[in-house]
């Protein structure tokens, strides 16, 4: 058994990757952020779907077609596989705590 919030570090000067679960078929990754965001230039584009929720804290994704989308606590959000996309603003203030389960196509 274990804890999501578990080994959270108490410093978080970047952001924070830590797999859960890894195999053939999903992988399930606890993500610690800070006032994090992604590097300016560049887009997350997975060969996976992901699907992401904030436990604590709030982030702000923005897509390739300008859409914005502010997820707070208990928020989730479906991302198929090649939807480019980034992290523009996570809370400066407070750890943002994210879940993401990535999945291969069927």
């Amino acid at each position: 058994m274990a804890n999501i919030f578990d080994h959270i570090p108490k410093i978080v000067e970047q952001e924070d990757f830590a797999d859960l679960l890894n195999s053939d078929t999903v992988r399930i990754e606890r993500i610690v952020s800070l006032g994090h965001s992604s590097p300016q230039q560049g887009w997350y584009d997975q060969e996976e779907h992901e699907w992401v929720i904030v436990l604590e804290g709030c982030g702000t994704l923005l897509f390739e077609d300008g859409r914005e989308v502010v997820l707070q606590r208990g928020d989730y959000l479906h991302i198929p596989a090649h939807e480019r996309h980034k992290v523009i603003r996570t809370d400066p203030d407070q750890l943002t705590v994210w879940l993401a389960v990535f999945y291969h196509p069927v």
